[in-house]
């Protein structure tokens, strides 16, 4: 099993920004993937960024040049700094952790863009 801890989340104004933490504990193995994703009010949930264990990156288009995925393999954390915030960006962002092919989520952390 793998335990997932967020935080950063929080309330910002338009063009503000935000860092998110996701530090996973349990039973580690070495290549694995660790990533964010979001969930608007009345949307679905969508992929926002993931990092690999060689830290190969993704990002959806949303928050391409905006968003930077990073992460510390010996800390097992992951860290998503968000810059110039939009109202869009408001919803619940979670942390996913995937290795041998499961995923295990994170409690979620709330993000509101608003001013």
């Amino acid at each position: 099993q793998v335990q997932l801890v967020e935080s950063g989340g929080g309330l910002v104004q338009p063009g503000g920004s935000l860092r998110l933490s996701c530090t996973a504990s349990g039973s580690i193995f070495a290549i694995n993937t660790m990533g964010w994703y979001r969930q608007a009010p009345g949307k679905e949930r969508e992929l926002v960024a993931s990092i690999t264990s060689g830290r190969s990156t993704n990002y959806a288009d949303a928050v391409k040049g905006r968003f930077t995925i990073s992460r510390d393999n010996a800390r097992i954390a992951a860290y998503l700094q968000m810059n110039s915030l939009k109202p869009e960006d408001t919803a619940v962002y979670y942390c996913v952790y995937s290795q041998l092919r499961r995923d295990y989520w994170g409690q979620g952390t709330q993000v509101t863009v608003s001013s």
